[in-house]
């Protein structure tokens, strides 16, 4: 079974790294494949709750973009440098290839060969030289062993075609030659006093065994054959290793782990039909025929506290998205098939996670209630935020007795956590909790940070303005804000781009609203900040 990944928006915060850790777990306890992940780096406040808890850190997942290992390649389709070329041939003819990867013994890529290289070889190449192994030999020729001095047979091939006296007085043996002889014990018999490498005899004809005993002697390799000696010609140059006729050593070949899309771009360049596939060892997985990339195993996601493209995962419109589970407002993502799609107007992913694990009633785990604990009441400010619901109130108080600690003492010791600023730089904050909406075909960003001391910040204030400036600038956004959320004093300080200021002042109708501004009962971002620039931007 396939491997799903659950993960959240690309600013993991701690209710969309914990749906994900939780759904996972639901899942699995359920008898799917899945695996949480993570899109960025973890904030202070998530890394207190995973360590509290004791939960494992979800990996990262930089993409789900289509890899080769995602298409339905040749895989396995290869053969070794040490196999005939009939072999070779005889392969690509039954699999319908018209080209084949060659590999050393341990599996390492060695080279390309292609039909074209094939026929290259039988009319260009000298057909006398033999480099081969006797079992090549006995393979391709059909042939019985009779005598075997050596696994690998190098020389020069011969036909006894002149008459028996011609023969010997006019042709001078020599270690290094393979004849092909039939009936013809005299030269039988000058061939295996002279010591040659190898003796091929035809039609089944018969060796005497005194001749046998002189081969023993000399250490001349016998086999023996029904074919003809025309036949044994014909086929002696296809015994020879396939390395011999590789001519392309270093042809385009791609790792296993390359993007399709990269692949495709680099073949409309090249318009090549074959491609080795090797991974980062070098090691030969198989062949892709550009037809290949028609059948693609897309990776299998399933969304959380999120439905936005912007704020999702690369390549997200190349991945099979299974369910999406959110409390936010429907956004940009769009699916090719119907799929699940449970959206709450809760406070929290993880409430909806929870209202899952009770509709399918499976228990829920110390450890896994302390992880959806921990997202409800970040999410909903430990219950104080306007977003919080009955759901989510009685969520946390079911969570909590699971988890064993008091909700209230625990949400303040991990939202204490995560306002340290402690080792953090001024982008560090803006994207410590920091997402991207579009609207009218415009793009604007909201960055939250919680603190229980403004003032820390405030006198650096024109340092964060100088880098919300730069974001909004390199990215073209038409607002870029910081909301530090105060939630004793239940409200935010609004820190903006300058050239925001409009757009800001609108949404709060407040004219010329300046930098670090106190907006009271502002502590959500989902009901008090979006909302407000949302209907700016689209009037």
């Amino acid at each position: 079974m396939k491997k799903t990944f659950i993960f959240g928006h690309k600013k993991p915060d701690t209710d969309s790294v914990m749906s994900a850790i939780a759904l996972s777990h639901l899942k699995n306890a359920l008898g799917e494949n899945t695996e949480p992940r993570i899109l960025g780096a973890i904030n202070k406040e998530t890394t207190y709750a995973l360590k509290y808890f004791n939960l494992k850190m979800p990996e990262y997942l930089n993409d789900v973009k289509l890899q080769l290992k995602d298409v339905n390649f040749h895989k396995g389709f290869l053969i070794k440098e040490t196999d005939s070329i009939y072999n070779g041939y005889q392969y690509m003819l039954r699999e319908g290839l018209t080209g084949l990867p060659v590999v050393k013994e341990n599996g390492e890529f060695k080279g390309l060969i292609t039909i074209k290289d094939l026929s290259h070889t039988m009319i260009n190449e000298n057909v006398d030289d033999l480099y081969t192994s006797y079992d090549n030999l006995l393979e391709v020729l059909k042939a019985e062993p009779i005598l075997r001095f050596n696994d690998e047979i190098v020389g020069k091939t011969l036909v006894a075609s002149y008459r028996s006296t011609t023969f010997m007085e006019n042709v001078k043996l020599e270690k290094n030659m393979i004849l092909i002889v039939g009936d013809r014990h005299s030269i039988i018999e000058y061939a295996v006093e002279s010591g040659i490498k190898l003796l091929i005899i035809s039609s089944d004809s018969e060796i005497k065994e005194k001749h046998i005993e002189i081969a023993k002697q000399n250490k001349v390799n016998i086999m023996r054959t029904a074919y003809d000696t025309y036949h044994i010609a014909k086929l002696l140059t296809l015994t020879n290793y396939i390395k011999t006729m590789i001519r392309s050593y270093n042809p385009t070949k791609f790792e296993n782990t390359e993007f399709v899309d990269s692949v495709i771009e680099i073949n409309n360049k090249l318009k090549h039909t074959n491609y080795p596939i090797v991974d980062k060892r070098n090691k030969c997985l198989g062949l892709l025929r550009i037809t290949d990339l028609n059948e693609k195993n897309p990776k299998k996601v399933i969304l959380v506290d999120h439905n936005e493209k912007l704020q999702s995962v690369e390549g997200l419109d190349e991945a099979e998205i299974l369910e999406i589970i959110d409390h936010h407002n429907l956004g940009s993502i769009t699916t090719n098939t119907p799929i699940n799609f449970r959206n709450m107007a809760v406070g929290s992913t993880c409430t909806i996670i929870y209202t899952l694990y009770k509709e399918r009633e499976v228990p829920i785990p110390k450890s896994i209630a302390g992880a959806l604990l921990s997202g409800i009441i970040s999410d909903t400010l430990i219950l104080k935020s306007p977003t919080a619901t009955s759901k989510d109130i009685a969520a946390v108080q079911e969570l909590a007795n699971i988890a064993e600690v008091n909700y209230i003492d625990y949400g303040m010791a991990m939202l204490k956590a995560g306002t340290s600023l402690e080792g953090m730089s001024k982008a560090d904050v803006l994207y410590n909790d920091f997402k991207l909406y579009t609207v009218n075909g415009r793009t604007f960003a909201v960055g939250q940070f919680f603190t229980m001391n403004f003032d820390e910040i405030e006198r650096e204030i024109e340092d964060y303005i100088h880098v919300l400036d730069d974001v909004a600038e390199a990215n073209n956004y038409s607002l870029v804000t910081l909301f530090v959320t105060d939630i004793i004093n239940n409200g935010s300080y609004v820190i903006y781009n300058t050239k925001g200021q409009e757009i800001v002042s609108l949404a709060y109708e407040k004219e010329n609203i300046k930098q670090g501004q106190f907006i009271r009962n502002c502590v959500s971002r989902k009901k008090h900040v979006v909302p407000m620039i949302m209907e700016v931007l689209e009037n």
